[in-house]
């Protein structure tokens, strides 16, 4: 089965729930399929508003999530075969006896792989806090470093490392070396440190709070630099630019 990589970029309680709203859809974050708020669904016969067509959709393409993320690859929700297994027999209802004896194990292993569950369960916990945790330190470091950095970090930078730390003369040399007087790229730079400096430069085109069509997003680039594509990809890799689930519009990130 393919699997859908941006899952995992999503909140827990989203993923749990199995869809996310935005302003304009309700959209299947297992499959990211999209339903377009205003518009009336026909599903089976039966008519739904898009909220309505998402639950619909969620519950006959895929199930409950549990079910989902089950019938994953073990190794990407980090369980071994025998836990999935046990897993998928627990959410069936099933007690201890019923599962030792179709997995063909003892009662008591199978008591064993309840209490290491719960154990990962904690450990995910505690990692999942001691990631942000790290990243909010590494951000205040960054900030506090006497290196001369240009400016604070943008709260949505994907990656909160040393490529953000910048001075004021590695500022000052990239946009000489990569950029006209009149502020076009000459070329993309291939090291991340300078492809965020110019990528800054680039986000001074755009305004907060509003939106912009694909089309006029390329052809702000596209004045800047010939592959403008690659620009435009950049800036949601890299947080500057939020793009809707349909690929239609585009924002600069909050």
């Amino acid at each position: 089965m393919e699997e859908n990589n941006q899952l995992w970029d999503e909140e827990i309680d989203t993923i749990v729930k199995g869809y996310k709203e935005t302003n304009e859809h309700f959209v299947c974050v297992l499959c990211e399929h999209v339903f377009e708020k205003g518009r009336i669904y026909k599903i089976d016969g039966e008519l739904y508003d898009a909220y309505g067509a998402v639950k619909k959709h969620m519950q006959a393409k895929h199930g409950e999530t549990v079910d989902y993320l089950l019938g994953r690859k073990p190794e990407l929700i980090g369980i071994s075969d025998i836990q999935q297994r046990i897993l998928i027999l627990m959410s069936e209802g099933k007690d201890d006896k019923a599962i030792a004896k179709e997995v063909g194990i003892a009662h008591s292993t199978v008591r064993n792989h309840r209490y290491k569950l719960r154990e990962k369960e904690k450990q995910a916990k505690l990692f999942v806090a001691l990631m942000q945790s790290l990243e909010e330190k590494t951000k205040r470091c960054i900030q506090q470093s006497n290196s001369g950095i240009i400016e604070n970090l943008h709260d949505t930078a994907t990656m909160m490392d040393d490529r953000y730390a910048i001075t004021d003369s590695e500022r000052e040399k990239t946009i000489k070396a990569y950029m006209d007087v009149n502020g076009a790229i000459k070329q993309f730079p291939a090291k991340e440190k300078k492809k965020i400096i110019v990528l800054r430069e680039v986000m001074k085109n755009f305004i907060k709070d509003r939106e912009y069509p694909e089309k006029e997003v390329n052809r702000i680039l596209q004045r800047m630099y010939h592959d403008y594509a690659t620009i435009r990809r950049a800036l949601i890799e890299y947080g500057f630019l939020d793009r809707s689930d349909d690929c239609q519009t585009y924002r600069v990130k909050e």
